[in-house]
């Protein structure tokens, strides 16, 4: 009898492959340990995931939403940053491949949504565009992922882990609070043509984009369709 096709396998590979990563990192994920913990075939994963840089971005994807969706329900900037730093360490994996090459295609015109849920909520506090904003989104973030890498790195554990994650909390506050009202910065003035987490309208230098929509960037990507292709055999 012919095979019926699952209409859930794709997201099924998916979610191992997230698992796996979480797990052990690049040594765990390849394409025959998908496969097998999938329960299919090395060729039916290559319908659906051109090789294994096109499965590493549907994690990186999967991830950002998982990110997304343990900040979403906060109520203030300390919140968003203290289960920011949560997931990071209870991820540590996942966490650190999240931001490899993030200002290179394609991860540069991919949604940022977590980037973007904290920008917003600091345009909220302190009025104007989260656009506007980008600047110190940016001190904001370095000073997170600074704390998240160097917790996991360094295995902190104990008085120190609870004093590390209350400093970057207070650090956090204090630089929101220097940006309320007339800023003076250092540096060249922020560039038009430097545009960051707004998807396909990003830019790091280079021309400015013609249109499109950027409310669109500011939302959680959804998953895409994956291509599919021939099986390839070997």
């Amino acid at each position: 009898m012919p095979r019926h096709p699952d209409p859930e396998l794709e997201q099924r590979i998916l979610e191992v492959a997230c698992r796996l990563w979480a797990r052990g990192g690049t040594k765990a994920l390849t394409m025959r340990a998908v496969a097998r913990a999938a329960g299919t075939t090395t060729p039916t994963v290559y319908e659906r995931y051109r090789d294994r840089e096109d499965l590493l971005r549907g994690v990186r994807l999967q991830t950002r939403r998982d990110l997304f969706d343990a900040m979403n329900s906060s109520r203030t900037l300390a919140q968003a940053c203290e289960r920011y730093l949560h997931f990071a360490l209870e991820h540590p994996h996942a966490f650190e491949m999240l931001f490899d090459r993030f200002a290179k295609p394609p991860s540069l015109h991919e949604a940022w949504p977590s980037f973007n849920l904290m920008r917003q909520r600091v345009a909220q506090r302190l009025g104007g565009t989260p656009r506007q904003h980008t600047r110190l989104m940016l001190s904001l973030w370095s000073l997170m992922h600074g704390t998240a890498m160097l917790m996991i790195r360094g295995g902190v554990e104990g008085p120190l882990r609870t004093q590390m994650f209350h400093a970057c909390l207070d650090a956090l506050e204090d630089l929101v609070r220097r940006n309320k009202g007339p800023k003076a910065h250092s540096g060249p003035k922020w560039p038009a043509n430097l545009i960051l987490g707004e998807g396909p309208q990003s830019r790091i230098g280079g021309p400015k984009p013609r249109n499109g929509s950027k409310e669109s960037a500011e939302k959680p990507q959804k998953k895409r369709t994956a291509s599919r292709r021939p099986p390839r055999h070997g």
